[in-house]
């Protein structure tokens, strides 16, 4: 259902079907269906309450993901909420009773924020306000009917925190933001809850970490760096002192865990971690112990360093009775005795378990997608190769099955962002492909986070420049390797994957056989203009890391593939979701319209109760299916 004015040129997007026949297009029988890979799994994202009692998990209801909650003593399951026209979004147990979760509205990110007993009762729509979006900022384990959350309900531009009453919704407004010149975010409470930490940005470009001693106290500020030198407060130490446990980059590339003194503003002690060519990425916590645990840095999997040797030893125990697999503990009971475990592999979803660390007893809740044989499925498996300019690449490169070492038709799959990175793990849409005869090469192109300062910065301005060139190598390097059937490669991507597609048919225009463009950007001008509220204070911010449209002018035309549409004779399909707040139907309708004015046609699927992707389940079939048969279109020997 269609909930909100139809935003874009409703004329542009091509009839059921136009896209019906582009499903048509590959009628070949496989052994597992788009269905198959993009179905919601029965059970998923399991929770445990507080004290043990009570699992909860995210299931299908009418299409859509809703919470269900599991008595583990009885085995009675009650499925507590009835979202019919959008998924969860995300929830979680604030106490034995009550639980907590968001929704959004057709794909445009303003997440509300409702309460629900655990029998389903008393359901309370905590922020009942129109183009709000919210964000939770602490769950207070340790207060029974209260969470932390930020909203921009006072400025749509900035996040107010405030205390909330999960029961009657009652609001307490906890501190102030109200410069959107020098706005405050990252809110970060204490071991207690109490708010005492944030990050104000300055001109745009640099940010301050702004502390007081308790929450009676004035902010004040510690230190202020330039937005490139990241002190990213983690963890209060267990004293609740001025000690902090951070993330920093300062005086080094690779971002290493040390402590921070916000009374003598400087670290304090040894660094714990640091790696050579990683990045640390984070810690785990004891609320029990008031301890770190472990932290952790992605090379070409998540590899963790323990600092406690009773954690060492339950990872190694699991380890044990899970082996060849990935563990994770998903969720654990306020004692941190009873943990919900999380398996997977590059080729499963993996399986859910509960855990009793004190009786020893591992017992399997559910395989989360049982229809798919891991036997049937490929390996992910890391790659690097060397960028024209010498810096290294890394990449994950999926080969199908079927390969027997003869060139083979690629996917170019560029992630999104830019500025995050590729992982190793199970990835839907790369196994699809792989099952259709495709390989599929993923790199972590420039500017992709978790390899360090420099190689991030290497990246800022080069939309469309070494950013591209860095993909444009990767398909060279696989069709040098023997690899890549050079006649039949394809690109793929969504969000900045999309623009790196845009771009690669308009710069490169004789390298590949088709594109699909999914929520691209097209034109860096209107997209800096149309970019949400609450992103425009770091406006200057972007104009450093992807261009000043007045100081920049040449720079971001010659980037935009808007203005090189005349380039373009690659087959071309683009996909939009209408409500898409981070890159505007817009962008899609511009390259639509240049190429038709061309009378060059291209399809154009336009889902109007979707945003910055796709949520729905029927939406993604669709969405699957023709990309399929367009692929084969153009792909097929």
């Amino acid at each position: 259902m269609t909930t909100h004015q139809l935003p874009g040129d409703t004329t542009l997007p091509s009839s059921e079907q136009e896209i019906e026949a582009l499903i048509n297009l590959d009628s070949r029988e496989h052994k597992y269906t788009v269905e198959d890979f993009f179905r919601i799994p029965d059970q998923a994202n399991f929770k445990i309450s507080p004290d043990g009692s009570y699992i909860s998990y995210v299931g299908p209801y009418q299409r859509r993901r809703n919470v269900f909650v599991k008595n583990r003593s009885t085995g009675e399951t009650i499925r507590v909420t009835e979202e019919l026209e959008r998924d969860i979004g995300g929830y979680t147990w604030v106490n034995n009773q009550r639980l907590i979760y968001i929704k959004d509205s057709g794909g445009d990110e303003n997440f509300k924020l409702f309460a629900v007993d655990r029998d389903g009762s008393d359901l309370k729509d905590l922020t009942p306000f129109d183009k709000v979006r919210i964000q939770l900022i602490d769950d207070l384990p340790d207060q029974e009917d209260h969470i932390i959350i930020g909203m921009n309900k006072n400025n749509p531009m900035l996040f107010d925190p405030y205390r909330i009453n999960i029961k009657t919704g009652e609001l307490e407004q906890i501190a102030e933001n109200t410069n959107p010149q020098e706005p405050l975010e990252g809110w970060m409470t204490d071991n207690d809850g109490k708010l005492r930490i944030c990050m104000k940005t300055i001109e745009g470009i640099n940010h301050a970490i702004m502390y007081r001693d308790a929450e009676n106290e004035p902010f004040r500020e510690v230190i202020r760096t330039n937005f490139k030198d990241q002190l990213v407060p983690v963890q209060f130490d267990a004293e609740n002192s001025h000690v902090l446990y951070v993330l920093s980059n300062l005086n080094r590339d690779k971002t290493v865990l040390v402590k921070y003194d916000m009374h003598a503003s400087r670290e304090s002690g040894d660094v714990l971690l640091k790696n050579d060519s990683y990045d640390v990425g984070g810690l785990n916590w004891s609320r029990k112990k008031k301890k770190v645990t472990a932290a952790n840095y992605t090379s070409w999997k998540t590899e963790f360093v323990f600092f406690d040797d009773d954690s060492k030893a339950l990872y190694d125990k699991l380890h044990d009775l899970l082996p060849g697999k990935e563990v994770r503990i998903a969720s654990k009971n306020k004692e941190e005795t009873i943990f919900i475990l999380r398996t997977f592999t590059d080729r499963s979803l993996g399986a859910f378990y509960l855990y009793d660390s004190t009786s020893n007893e591992l017992e399997k809740i559910i395989e989360v997608s049982p229809w798919l044989s891991e036997d049937d499925l490929s390996e992910m498996k890391p790659i690097s190769y060397e960028s024209r300019d010498g810096l290294t690449i890394h990449g994950y490169l999926t080969l199908p099955k079927s390969y027997n070492n003869s060139p083979i038709p690629i996917i170019i799959n560029p992630h999104g962002g830019p500025w995050v990175r590729d992982s190793w793990g199970y990835n839907p849409e790369v196994q699809l492909l792989a099952s259709r005869g495709y390989g599929v090469l993923q790199m972590n192109y420039r500017s992709s986070t978790g390899y360090g300062k420099s190689f991030w910065e290497a990246g800022f301005k080069k939309w469309g420049k070494e950013m591209q060139n860095d993909i444009t190598d990767g398909v060279d390097y696989l069709v040098k390797e023997g690899i890549a059937d050079a006649n039949r490669v394809a690109i793929y991507g969504g969000s900045y994957g999309g623009y790196a597609t845009l771009a690669g048919i308009c710069y490169t225009p004789d390298l590949y056989a088709c594109a699909v463009d999914f929520v691209g950007v097209s034109n860096l001008f209107t997209f800096m203009n149309t970019i949400p509220p609450y992103c425009k204070p770091y406006l200057d911010m972007l104009h450093e890391m992807v261009g000043d449209p007045e100081i920049d002018k040449q720079h971001m035309e010659e980037a935009s593939p808007a203005y090189h549409v005349d380039k373009i004779k690659t087959p071309l399909y683009v996909v939009q979701g209408a409500n898409d707040p981070r890159v505007n139907i817009d962008e899609s309708d511009q390259i639509v319209k240049s190429l038709r004015a061309r009378n060059i046609d291209v399809p154009y699927l336009v889902k109007y109760d979707e945003g910055h992707g796709f949520a729905n389940e029927e939406n993604k079939f669709l969405f699957y299916k023709s990309m399929l048969g367009f692929m084969f279109k153009y792909l097929q020997d």
